[in-house]
């Protein structure tokens, strides 16, 4: 749809831009599923807890209401395949099948030669540019999800998860949104950078198998696709909503956590709403507070209702073996009715949540101990749409400002919230939105991603070709000082991502209609794709700081604690950076800080005392980066360390 960005727009509109839908509705409250319906709260037990009956069910006629695309999949399903494969990967050859014949509309010479002209394109735009300066994008391969969310998990992997594809065509939608039955599904997988970027590079992690309230109750892997998440201290990542389905969509109640250590998806209590585009944050006592999302009764109803989690009565989840399971939340007492979805929710020095919503009049803050809600002053710039915004580094203590960017394509200005009161900041080169922007580990910001609106890159909705300037990265300085940088290689808006990686570098992905019409062969499964980029401070020449050993238990605050370095001599900064876990521009998660030298870097050889943040409200409890940098910025390959003891 053409992006409208000058007032404020109903909650309707914006929250219909989900995959791209042009049409807007909503469903009555769905029937409660029958008590059946529990899935079972792990991957491996979801799956042998649903009978084979009922998985055959999804290949043949199904009651009551189905989209047609469930005709067409039951007609392509060979019964021998069935007999001898197993309903799933019977189902999977099918949709193959089907996938190749669909592709002749859109042909996979149109796909490829979309691609060559990004690369010729990106290539001329980067020649001249200098990578100590600007950075370079180094890969670009195939992945096996669209990433429309992302999170770097403490064991260095990825997580990637999404939507069943349900169109090969970009000119069409390409999620199941309004899909309901089977093909409204959702898919995981984890991507182990140490195995390189090939197909083994990666892992499927499938999500749990539900029965959803959509009056089909026919099993699928969970629709948890524009949902909310953030991580647990003990480096799970919760996961809160989903899409039941209809038009337009509808929220669900669902409530997840996927753990790193066993890599496996655990289900815990239903929500007391249901929440399609939540935004989720972790707080200082390492519990996760909910907010907003459009509930069961589909697009324009968004929930004002707050939860936490886990409830108060619930231990929070703090060791790697601590599993949330079966755990439930609480609702919280003061209210969030926030017009429109996906809000920024930030916890901040203070140990208060920031609530910053997309209408500039609804800024306020949370009081987690008092449960109430207080106004912030009125943002500067007007309605906004899918945009970044960045708690600001502030040294050794945690962040008290925050700088809000893009969602406006026609206004390039910053703003940022410092003690109660909004400034405007230096502007970037020109308005965007769907962008995404990221804290480096030297403290710097960079900008990727973004579009004129929701799918127009520049020459209408749904095109797949780009104006050349949304590709192009920004990067600003420690003085706050923004300045053009390389380009990607595909243009990504709606849906994009990208988060630090240990080693320094920056993976960028999403935008399932892009990923569609540049795929360089839309038979083989790998729907999407990934880039990686290397920030200046990598091309710096010379060799990076070397952290050798971190301590392997948990960090007190403000406790002192020893590294190892080989190059000690040469270290000027330690920086804690907080792992990344975003949807939809909304990173809840990100964190900075400078930690305190307690004695002279490479006095004592080999060896780097340090200090921990003073206390949780700078540094929520969890898991964190520690990178060691040198004079010029350059930073060491991370090492893991534990902040908070129970």
């Amino acid at each position: 749809m053409p992006g409208r960005f000058g007032g404020r727009r109903s909650v309707a509109l914006s929250v219909s831009l989900c995959l791209g839908l042009a049409a807007l509705g909503s469903l009555p409250p769905p029937a409660a599923p029958p008590a059946s319906a529990v899935s079972a709260v792990s991957a491996v037990s979801a799956v042998s807890a649903v009978p084979a009956a009922f998985a055959a069910s999804a290949f043949g006629p199904l009651p009551g209401r189905h989209h047609p695309d469930d005709d067409r999949l039951s007609a392509e399903t060979r019964p021998d395949e069935v007999a001898s494969l197993g309903a799933e990967h019977a189902r999977e050859h099918a949709e193959r099948r089907l996938a190749a014949r669909e592709s002749t509309v859109y042909p996979q010479a149109a796909r490829t030669s979309g691609l060559e002209a990004l690369r010729t394109s990106q290539q001329q735009a980067n020649a001249r540019l200098d990578a100590s300066r600007s950075g370079r994008f180094t890969a670009f391969f195939p992945s096996p999800d669209f990433g429309v969310h992302v999170a770097q998990l403490p064991t260095g992997k990825v997580l990637l998860f999404s939507f069943e594809r349900v169109e090969v065509d970009p000119r069409k939608e390409t999620g199941p949104t309004d899909r309901i039955g089977r093909t409204n599904a959702g898919r995981a997988y984890l991507w182990d950078p140490a195995r390189g970027t090939g197909a083994g590079a990666f892992k499927k992690v499938e999500p749990p198998t539900v029965l959803m309230p959509d009056g089909l109750h026919v099993p699928r892997p969970a629709p948890f696709f524009c949902a909310g998440h953030a991580f647990l201290p003990n480096g799970m990542v919760g996961v809160f909503g989903g899409n039941v389905g209809g038009k337009g969509g509808s929220g669900a109640r669902l409530s997840f956590v996927f753990d790193p250590w066993t890599e496996l998806w655990y289900r815990n209590r239903d929500m007391s709403v249901g929440r399609w585009y939540p935004s989720v944050v972790t707080g200082p006592d390492g519990r996760q507070i909910i907010m907003s999302g459009q509930s069961e009764r589909g697009t324009g109803t968004p929930t004002p209702v707050v939860e936490r989690f886990p409830a108060l009565r619930h231990p929070v989840p703090w060791r790697p073996y601590d599993i949330p399971l079966d755990l439930a939340p609480e609702r919280f007492r003061a209210d969030a009715p926030f017009r429109n979805d996906y809000p920024h929710l930030f916890s901040l020095r203070d140990g208060k949540i920031y609530g910053l919503g997309r209408d500039a009049d609804q800024q306020w803050l949370f009081d987690l101990a008092a449960q109430t809600r207080t106004d912030l002053p009125r943002r500067p710039a007007d309605f906004r749409g899918y945009g970044s915004a960045v708690p600001l580094p502030a040294g050794f203590r945690g962040p008290d400002s925050v700088l809000v960017l893009g969602g406006d394509p026609r206004d390039p200005n910053t703003y940022r919230l410092s003690g109660g009161a909004w400034s405007t900041e230096e502007p970037r080169a020109f308005g965007r939105t769907q962008d995404d922007t990221l804290i480096l580990p030297d403290g710097t910001l960079l900008t990727v991603n973004g579009a004129l609106a929701t799918r127009d890159y520049g020459y209408g909705p749904f095109n797949p070709k780009a104006d050349l300037k949304y590709r192009r990265t920004e990067l600003r300085d420690a003085r706050g000082h923004w300045r053009l940088g390389p380009a990607q290689r595909l243009p990504r808006g709606y849906h994009s991502n990208a988060l630090v990686m240990p080693d320094g570098r920056v993976m960028v992905t999403g935008d399932e209609l892009q990923q569609i019409a540049n795929d360089p062969d839309i038979r083989d499964g790998m729907d999407g794709s990934i880039e990686l980029y290397e920030p200046p401070y990598l091309h710096q020449g010379g060799s990076r700081p070397a952290l050798d050993r971190v301590p392997g238990g948990e960090l007190a605050y403000d406790e002192e604690f020893r590294v190892d370095s080989s190059t000690a001599s040469r270290v000027k900064r330690a920086v804690l950076l907080a792992p990344t876990t975003v949807t939809h521009a909304v990173n809840t998660s990100q964190r900075h800080l400078d930690l305190r030298f307690t004695g002279t870097p490479g006095s004592g050889g080999g060896s780097i005392g340090l200090r921990t943040p003073p206390g949780a409200a700078d540094a929520p409890p969890g898991y964190y980066m520690l990178f060691l940098l040198d004079a010029k910025g350059v930073p060491s390959t991370a090492k893991w360390v534990k902040l908070g003891h129970r």
